[in-house]
């Protein structure tokens, strides 16, 4: 009797704590308020923006709250989301030493602003974008000794030379001369041998994570002076004959923990590139315009001017032609 009754309350709590891990695993329809009591409305918590707590009404809108404005209760109610969002690791490893950031979800202004010197009509209109769900991104672009041990090949040593370019191996050089239609090859084979789904990042996901939270010309800032700092690029790559990408992580990280976002190798992105798609780019995870024979790079490269490695930058190759020697790309691990 006593064995039963004990099988029994197990059950009970078992269940009772599913039940209350599936109440925190998803954000519950509650009334807010602010903090003089005069303004109530029913809505769920969607995530916190700079100083603004966003809301779905049940109009499946969304609304913006000053947070320092809401009830000491909804605050106490948003410190604990924050904390229950943030319980995932923000690094990880995977199987083959590749490392990942935790890049939570928010909103930037994506493209150039209109009074920059160096704007091109391919980074206008300057529009608002929602990444709506975090992600894991790599910290590096992925390296030769990465795409070796998954594919096994060398693509990097190519039968051509042009204009000098050396091509560098070793184990923390990236994989270079890799076509878009190689790097999803590569996304989907080391997803099936790790169980997890590896992706490039959307051209959004992959300014939103470059830019790190700045609204400047670099994630950095706007001097150019200390672009090397952060990049390799034209300056101190091609202009000192050092003809190659070098080495990942040897130059700062941005706010995110992100190394090499400007310089050093172009890196794919998942969209198609259409010149004209900010103009009907839609404002929650634009994953890109349709089909087009061409496919996005971001970043710059060793043989980029300063301001080809800016945030905002826009380039674009045919997916499938054989890659250029400062082409690269980094992954998305998408969140479990």
């Amino acid at each position: 009797m006593k064995k039963t009754f004990a099988i029994l309350l197990l059950a009970v709590l078992f269940v009772g704590s599913a039940l209350q891990a599936q109440d925190t695993a998803k954000p519950a329809l509650r009334t807010w308020k602010d903090s003089t009591g005069q303004f109530s409305i029913d809505a769920v918590f969607v995530r916190v923006n700079g100083d603004q707590v966003v809301l779905q009404g049940t109009d499946k809108k969304e609304i913006s709250l000053p947070l320092a404005k809401i009830s000491a209760a909804d605050q106490q109610y948003v410190k604990a989301r924050l904390t229950s969002d943030s319980s995932a690791s923000k690094t990880i490893t995977n199987m083959i030493g590749m490392k990942f950031n935790k890049i939570p979800a928010g909103t930037f202004m994506m493209g150039s602003p209109e009074n920059h010197t160096d704007r091109r009509k391919d980074q206008n209109p300057q529009h608002n974008v929602a990444i709506t769900k975090g992600f894991y991104l790599q910290t590096t672009e992925v390296t030769q000794r990465q795409w070796k041990a998954v594919m096994g090949t060398e693509p990097w040593n190519i039968e051509r030379v042009v204009g000098g370019v050396v091509v560098k191996e070793g184990l923390n050089y990236p994989a270079q001369s890799v076509s878009w239609d190689d790097a999803v090859a590569y996304c989907k084979k080391l997803s099936a041998k790790e169980g997890k789904t590896y992706r490039l990042p959307t051209e959004a996901e992959w300014e939103y994570a470059c830019r790190a939270g700045t609204k400047t010309t670099w994630s950095f800032g706007n001097d150019e002076k200390v672009v090397g700092d952060y990049a390799w690029y034209k300056v101190n790559s091609l202009d000192i004959d050092e003809l190659y990408p070098h080495k990942v992580g040897l130059k700062k990280p941005n706010a995110f923990g992100l190394y090499d976002m400007h310089g050093n190798v172009y890196e794919w992105c998942h969209d198609y590139y259409g010149r004209d798609y900010y103009k009907q780019s839609p404002e929650k995870d634009p994953t890109g315009p349709a089909p087009f024979p061409l496919r996005v790079l971001r970043g710059g490269s060793w043989r980029s001017f300063s301001q080809d490695t800016r945030s905002a930058y826009r380039a674009r190759d045919f997916p499938d032609k054989p890659a250029f020697v400062d082409t690269g790309f980094r992954l998305v691990r998408e969140l479990d």
